[in-house]
């Protein structure tokens, strides 16, 4: 975790990087300039998503950024809407043509939902089949949905994308991951600044010449987190990746691991229903 390309294994020999930008609710010229400015500073790694409407313009700034496809991780996600097994076919063609590319790194299952996931995850096992996606993952799985996916599956999820941040460590659903070789990623991993007046971090990131913001990420990536930190802002986004030049020790990583209160932001994935 030295640079800002550095990567990890997921549990099909494909390197993912640790870190990335996020586009939650990013639209339009402002996504993406965030695209260009991340791509521009080093980034190599984008999380979209259908629902977030911004897949034609994450696409164009990569296409129109001159970095080797190769050198490339993007990520996107099937919408509630469209789950089932055909369904889900279809909309992967929908947004690989927004995003101009034939081959997406990493396709995931936004939320689990109740039942269809399953026949969604059937979907995407047949996209990895035919070379279409890299990896194939979910996003918001609690370890029951995990467990039931599997029951069925032929291939385990590379990846698990949750909120994630110090005051929401799901522990257990980290350990359970790392147990069947699921990498987690965060999203939201700086709880939308809601740390920013956290005395602890703010004590830590002034020991290191360094943000609140910079602090935690740097905890996150050390704890084996992928991370996507959302900005549209050049200042931020560059910021944000300024992580690689420190390291926190045992003691500081154990500090703010016990900032733990269980606090969610988003929504809880066993009362979104449909």
């Amino acid at each position: 975790m030295k640079h800002i390309a550095d990567g990890t294994i997921l549990n099909n020999g494909i390197t993912m990087p640790w870190f990335g930008l996020g586009t939650y609710k990013a639209e339009g010229e402002e996504v993406a300039k965030a695209v260009t400015t991340a791509l521009e500073l080093g980034y190599r790694s984008i999380d979209t998503a259908a629902v977030y409407g911004n897949e034609e313009e994450v696409g164009r700034s990569i296409a129109a950024s001159g970095v080797a496809r190769d050198e490339l991780f993007v990520t996107t996600k099937v919408w509630n809407d469209d789950q089932g097994f055909d369904t889900t076919l279809s909309a992967f063609e929908t947004s690989s043509r927004k995003l101009g590319l034939d081959v997406i790194d990493l396709y995931l299952i936004h939320w689990p939902g109740q039942s269809k996931y399953k026949e969604t995850w059937r979907a995407l096992e047949r996209l990895y089949a035919e070379g279409r996606v890299r990896a194939i993952g979910v996003s918001n799985f609690q370890i029951h949905h995990l467990q039931e996916l599997m029951k069925d599956s032929t291939i385990v999820p590379a990846v698990n994308q949750v909120e994630l941040h110090p005051r929401f460590i799901q522990k257990e659903l980290h350990a359970f991951c790392s147990e069947h070789q699921i990498q987690i990623e965060a999203w939201a991993p700086l709880m939308k600044g809601r740390l920013q007046e956290n005395e602890l971090l703010q004590s830590i990131a002034k020991k290191h010449g360094k943000t609140v913001a910079q602090v935690i990420l740097r905890w996150e990536m050390q704890q084996g987190i992928v991370i996507i930190p959302k900005s549209v802002t050049s200042s931020r986004i560059k910021e944000n990746s300024e992580i690689f030049d420190f390291e926190l020790s045992a003691e500081e990583l154990g500090s703010i691991s016990g900032l733990d209160a269980g606090e969610r932001i988003g929504t809880d994935p066993d009362k979104l229903l449909f």
